[in-house]
């Protein structure tokens, strides 16, 4: 039986990435964060090309071609590795938060990491959620869905996220990290944020993941 190609997009913090994870092991199809893509490549600047005025975005663009990105499966976990380390966690840091989305709106990272995310859903039912899924990566995707939520409540629980990491911030700070982070998103030149119009709109505000899952689930076909 075929298995599906679903893409899953949405805002920061509506649960993404562990939904999507749970889906893939409930479908036995790959999981893949494509958001954890862009992470790597922004603490790769952050490590190799900052400067007193931020990022120096030539120079990584200059250099993408030296990042070897790879997901291995550890135990069940799928984790990311940059140029041989695993940096599953690095990624997370309010750093690399700060400045993913400067990163991510450089069409020279998109078209780098463009390849890679078509490459690993070739011929294999995948899960892959991100910002662009269902509009540029898989716009031919069996299914497609949009999260949301509000800002509030999608503050709440990445302030959550980082304190169980150990991550220490305040619940101020994390909100204006969303709002600007949404802005940027959405307002971006090369593959903004938006609902595909084929794509199904999930508001998870008041769901918890299991409830949002069970939703998912139901509007897609058995395989």
């Amino acid at each position: 039986m075929k298995k599906p190609i679903i893409a899953i997009d949405g805002f920061s913090s509506t649960g993404k990435s562990s939904i999507s994870k749970i889906i893939a092991e409930k479908l036995d199809i790959v999981h893949l964060d494509t958001g954890a893509l862009y992470r790597a490549i922004t603490l790769f600047a952050i490590e190799n090309f900052m400067s007193e005025k931020g990022v120096d975005i030539e120079n990584l663009i200059l250099n993408l071609g030296k990042i070897h990105l790879e997901f291995k499966n550890e135990n069940g976990e799928m984790r990311l590795y940059m140029n041989g380390e695993n940096v599953s966690q690095k990624i997370r840091s309010p750093k690399v938060s700060e400045y993913v989305s400067q990163i991510a709106r450089q069409k020279e990272v998109r078209d780098f990491l463009l390849k890679i995310q078509r490459k690993m859903a070739e011929n294999r039912g995948i899960i892959m959620d991100g910002r662009d899924i269902g509009t540029v990566i898989l716009p031919n995707a069996d299914y497609k869905f949009f999260l949301t939520a509000s800002v509030n409540e999608r503050a709440k629980r990445r302030f959550l996220e980082l304190s169980e990491m150990g991550i220490e911030t305040d619940l101020k700070t994390v909100t204006e990290n969303l709002i600007a982070r949404d802005k940027t998103d959405s307002e971006r030149e090369i593959s903004p944020l938006k609902q595909a119009e084929d794509a199904i709109l999930i508001d998870n505000t008041n769901l918890d993941k299991q409830q949002t899952i069970d939703l998912i689930l139901s509007k897609i076909e058995k395989f």
